[in-house]
């Protein structure tokens, strides 16, 4: 049972092993913030990020070598616990479940080296290339549909919600830094960045559709 099918109210509590006696859910404890993140509260899992990005990263570093990686597969661990939080049980400590994606994404890692370089093209500022596929061509079929990608990608922009649209001007037009971002944002650089990527993953959803009726 997710924690938001529990439906527990406040003071929270969890139901021990016995199944009887109940333990207060400490406030800001790893499981109270997995809880409020489960219910939208997206600061309380910028705080687990905070709190645990330094073990993560310095697990990765241990099994890859390479500090670019190492934090290329921070931000990988992350984002892919955000998106499973309902798969997250509290048997396991919340650091373990994190640790255990991690190697997942570094056996990933060694294994498929091109992962690296599309995450690089990702973040390389290249003004959206990431979500339009395509080399230059002189074929003006292949021209034509460049530029109906394009269109389908502003009209998916355009369709966003004011806050997803904010982070893709802010990062894939204007190309401004995370800690600029971070500075307007009033919130951590850490922050910024999962914002990115909730938006960025937003506007693929938006996204898909459109390209589909090509």
């Amino acid at each position: 049972m997710s924690f938001q099918e529990a439906a527990l109210p406040r003071p929270f509590s969890l139901a021990t092993k016995a199944g009887s006696a109940k333990v207060p859910m400490e406030r800001d404890s790893d499981t109270d913030l997995v809880y409020r993140a489960r219910q939208g509260d997206f600061s309380a899992f910028e705080t687990l990020f905070e709190r645990h990005r330094q073990t993560v990263y310095r697990f990765a570093y241990q099994m890859s070598h390479r500090r670019d990686d190492a934090e290329d597969i921070v931000q990988d661990v992350f984002v892919k616990a955000y998106q499973n939080l309902d798969r997250y049980r509290d048997e396991a400590k919340f650091t373990t479940w994190l640790l255990r994606i991690t190697t997942n994404l570094c056996t990933d890692r060694a294994r498929m080296v091109s992962r690296r370089n599309n995450l690089e093209q990702q973040e390389a500022g290249g003004a959206l290339t990431w979500m339009t596929v395509g080399s230059t061509t002189e074929d003006p079929v292949s021209n034509l549909q460049q530029e109906e990608r394009v269109a389908a990608l502003r009209t998916a922009i355009a369709s966003l919600p004011d806050h997803h649209r904010n982070m893709i001007v802010l990062r894939d037009i204007e190309e401004r830094e995370y800690d600029e971002i971070a500075s307007i944002l009033n919130c951590t650089v850490g922050g910024a960045k999962l914002r990115v990527l909730r938006a960025r993953r937003a506007l693929r959803d938006r996204l898909t559709p459109l390209l589909n009726h090509e």
